[in-house]
């Protein structure tokens, strides 16, 4: 694998850097929520990785369109590193914001709306990856990953307006004046949204080493199909 490129290593340092930034954001400026106390600081992080994780889906489905038209497999192993990405992220946020709900709503988990779309969301993608690995043949992988990726993006919309069409617990944090329903000081909604933007950066990192990870190990598959012929 070929060295890591000078912009490539600054994104690390600064990505490591900017995360501590909003850690200390998150503990120390924004003031602590009178109702929920201390757990509230959680939401920060919980909005951000949800946030970047749908992006990142979305953005495997545009790819999943470039492939399409294009038939380059370069561009699989992009949708590919975009899905293994936000599949974490995505993650993360369920994660948090259990931790979240457990003071804030008395339980863990609830079948309302939002999460139960965020755990559909979750398994398609995680589906994605355990079919992918059932088919042997790069082009047909590439072209059913790409179906599927894009048919799989739908269900990211309905994720996000699910809080906005049904009856739900879960607060609308963005749009529809969701900071001001919520209560939130403009030092809250400047940590909210410095964090969206710094695991943005995070995310645009960890993609870019996936794709290398990924394009290196495409190197070794080639080899593999080529000593076998």
């Amino acid at each position: 694998m070929s060295p890591q490129p000078r912009v490539l290593k600054v994104l690390n340092v600064l990505s490591a850097l900017l995360v501590l930034v909003a850690f200390l954001m998150a503990m120390f400026y924004a003031p602590l929520e009178k109702v929920m106390g201390e757990v509230q600081r959680v939401f920060y992080f919980h909005v951000a990785t949800a946030w970047v994780g749908m992006l990142g889906f979305i953005a495997a489905a545009v790819v999943a369109v470039i492939f399409l038209r294009t038939q380059d497999l370069k561009w699989d192993v992009i949708g590919l590193a975009a899905v293994e990405i936000s599949l974490v992220f995505f993650l993360v946020a369920i994660v948090l914001g259990s931790i979240w709900a457990r003071p804030a709503w008395g339980t863990w988990w609830t079948w309302e709306p939002r999460l139960t779309t965020a755990a559909i969301l979750e398994m398609v993608y995680l589906a994605y990856l355990l079919l992918r690995q059932g088919i042997e043949d790069p082009d047909r992988r590439a072209r059913f990953g790409a179906v599927y990726t894009l048919l799989g993006g739908l269900s990211v919309p309905l994720t996000f307006i699910s809080i906005r069409i049904f009856r739900t617990i879960h607060p609308v944090v963005i749009g529809g004046g969701g900071s001001e329903k919520m209560g939130m000081t403009g030092s809250m909604v400047a940590t909210m949204l410095f964090s969206i933007a710094v695991f943005s950066i995070v995310f645009v990192t960890l993609f870019w080493h996936r794709i290398r990870l990924g394009q290196f190990s495409d190197k070794v598959e080639q080899l593999k199909l080529k000593v076998t012929q």
